[in-house]
């Protein structure tokens, strides 16, 4: 399975994400790469401790890794705002692009953006995950959900409650399930219920 994480807007949980997606098929379901292909290199801040259970490189090194057989699965965290040409290479290279957006005006903006441009190419190939999910009363995840399922987007299930957790499993460079804090397993087990909607 090779999993590609895009958006147009940066600071929606796109490397967070394909940590934790990462993560998830490591310990679930076999050997895991992430290739880190965001020139900010975030996915560095998690990889400098070297605490995650799967291997982070960026993509220079990534073709000497992919060849490697034991790699059942491949993550990718792009580059924000990939061209119209990067998303038709990104959906060519992989079974499932998957969106995060937070349910805000803006975001939603932008993800109708990336959408318009994901369609030409990939019509069938991607899913939107909501993300920074405001804890109820707000109503702004039921809301984006309605909106999204209401012009035929295919939406996660699952969504990404925010939660501070997430912030401290970067800083200490592992997944949010190590993290000795009683919103930790809520956080993690909505990861894995995120993979298990594309896992066969």
């Amino acid at each position: 399975m090779i999993l590609t994480f895009l958006s147009l807007k940066g600071g929606v949980g796109k490397t967070t994400s394909g940590i934790h997606f990462s993560a998830v098929l490591q310990e679930h379901y076999g050997e895991t790469l992430f290739i880190d292909g965001d020139p900010n290199r975030s996915g560095d801040v998690w990889a400098r401790k070297q605490q995650l259970p799967f291997l982070i490189v960026n993509e220079l090194t990534a073709p000497r890794h992919v060849r490697d057989a034991k790699y059942q699965h491949i993550v990718i965290d792009t580059k924000a705002r990939p061209s119209s040409e990067d998303i038709q290479s990104l959906a060519e290279g992989c079974e499932l692009l998957i969106i995060p957006t937070e349910p805000d005006a803006l975001s939603l903006d932008a993800l109708m953006k990336t959408i318009a441009i994901i369609q030409k190419h990939a019509a069938d190939k991607y899913k939107v995950l909501l993300t920074k999910v405001p804890p109820k009363p707000s109503r702004d995840g039921e809301d984006a959900r309605d909106l999204l399922k209401q012009a035929n987007i295919p939406v996660f299930q699952a969504e990404i409650t925010r939660l501070a957790v997430f912030k401290k499993s970067a800083e200490l460079g592992v997944a949010v399930k190590d993290i000795p804090n009683p919103f930790a397993r809520r956080a993690w087990d909505s990861y894995v219920a995120a993979v298990k909607e594309v896992m066969p």
